[in-house]
């Protein structure tokens, strides 16, 4: 047998950082693990606390009940509100039903629900950017439904139709793609040339920050492995960034059992990364899954250092149960 075979290239794993649970996921997930201690089970919670199913599956173990509507939840319970935020009427439904509530809303959220509060008081037209039924958009569009249009991604634009082209201001979702918002704001801003932007920018520091490492990180890659939730949009969002950053493909997985392996073909470098909502084990997971397919080295693609916080719902402080049991003998 003659000449050479080339020795195939190194097989290795770049791994993206920051990745994983942001500092509003954090909070939302300890504050229902810090109700159910505090107050026992069950602790009802309107929606997915945050959008990962082993987050919601680990949560409804330990005696979490998730409803999609407050009207299921018993009178004189608590519900907690997740991290995507609620509009006002949720909160006068609660308040109705006479629940005690616990709003894990995140605070990058909230301000920009405070944002759609002032823009409507002084009667601008909110476009807001955005996916059409993400919980986050229907919660943000709720605090001023007659002020705020949704536009979902550039070819929006064209419908969009205000009542005074020099009072109109746009808002954005935390979770998308930072690239097709501003195309998306361009060519807002090309049909509206006196459109105000927020004060500071809604989409959040966490999925700024995940995107620039998927973008560093794809480049390099020929497979890109997002672990998330399907209906996580920040997570969909690292996909798309993927592939536009050059890796020859991208999928999202719950789970390490999800990985194909016909993926591997040809395959001498991948990406891994994971979405806002997801914890760290299952990120584990894939890289254990790879290992053991002879991808063992895994280099850290750093995009930026994080060190935000936020302190817990103000609700988890004082105690509910009395509250709550006080509103249904009212």
């Amino acid at each position: 047998m003659g000449g050479m075979t080339p020795t195939p290239p190194a097989r290795r794993v770049l791994l993206a950082a920051p990745r994983g649970y942001c500092a509003g996921v954090d909070r939302a997930v300890i504050a229902v693990e810090k109700a159910l201690e505090q107050y026992g089970a069950p602790i009802y919670v309107r929606h997915e606390i945050v959008h990962n199913k082993y987050v919601v599956q680990t949560l409804e173990k330990k005696g979490a009940i998730f409803v999609d509507e407050t009207h299921e939840v018993p009178e004189g319970s608590i519900v907690m509100f997740s991290a995507h935020g609620v509009a006002p009427i949720v909160h006068e439904e609660a308040a109705r039903r006479k629940l005690a509530t616990i709003d894990a809303t995140c605070p990058l959220v909230t301000k920009v629900h405070k944002e759609a509060v002032r823009f409507a008081q002084e009667d601008y037209d909110i476009l807001l950017i955005g996916h059409e039924g993400h919980e986050e958009v229907i919660g943000t569009s709720g605090e001023a439904p007659d002020h705020i249009q949704l536009v979902d991604g550039p070819e929006d634009v064209a419908k969009v139709e205000v009542r005074d082209p020099s009072k109109v201001v746009w808002l954005s979702q935390t979770t998308l793609s930072v690239d097709e918002t501003m195309e998306t704001v361009d060519a807002l801003k090309e049909k509206f040339p006196q459109l105000m932007s927020p004060p500071s920018d809604d989409i959040c520091y966490a999925t700024q920050n995940r995107q620039l490492a998927v973008k560093q990180m794809g480049a390099d890659s020929d497979l890109v492995i997002v672990v998330g939730s399907r209906n996580s949009s920040n997570s969909k969002r690292l996909v798309e960034v993927a592939k536009l950053a050059g890796a020859r493909e991208a999928y999202l997985v719950d789970f390490a059992d999800e990985i194909e392996e016909a993926w591997l073909d040809g395959v001498s470098t991948v990406g891994v990364t994971s979405g806002a909502s997801v914890p760290e084990v299952l990120v584990e997971g894939v890289l254990e899954w790879l290992a053991r397919r002879g991808f063992e080295d895994v280099e850290i693609v750093k995009a930026a250092e994080e060190s935000i916080t936020f302190s817990l719902p103000k609700e988890l402080r004082r105690d509910l149960r009395a509250e709550a049991a006080a509103l249904s003998e009212d």
